[in-house]
């Protein structure tokens, strides 16, 4: 099963504060440890809403505004993909991760071909599948 996790922005990181020196080296010895467990599949910081930008669609249109966005409860600093055996373990594994205090994360399962049904006909599983290989190949 995958997972993404959902590293949720905070005062600083909207702020731009980078972490510390030893921050970073605790993380990176996560990283090693899921990567070496085999379930590392990605994983990334992101700059500030500042340097982003939000597309709302209306009508079949986009319009884009420009961030800073105010600090909610929905803004991502970060993220990992994941790849455990089920939720439970993926809790086990993020429970570890060393976080500050009132820092916070959210897992979310990443849908399979298989969730949708009938509605992904041959045709759209054969293009998806076709797609995910070129993109691999980048």
């Amino acid at each position: 099963m995958r997972f993404m996790v959902i590293v949720k922005a905070s005062k600083d990181t909207e702020a731009g504060v980078m972490p510390s020196t030893e921050l970073l080296a605790a993380m990176g010895k996560f990283n090693e440890e899921l990567v070496k467990a085999g379930v590392m599949e990605a994983g990334e910081g992101l700059h500030p809403t500042s340097k982003g930008a939000r597309i709302k669609y209306r009508g079949g249109e986009g319009s884009a505004s420009r961030g800073p966005f105010p600090l909610s409860g929905d803004l991502v600093a970060g993220f990992w993909l994941i790849n455990t055996k089920s939720l439970d373990e993926a809790i086990a594994w993020m429970k570890r991760a060393p976080f500050l205090d009132g820092d916070e994360v959210e897992i979310r399962q990443v849908f399979a071909a298989e969730d949708f049904g009938e509605a992904l006909t041959p045709e759209l599983r054969e293009q998806e599948e076709r797609l995910r290989a070129q993109a691999a190949k980048k």
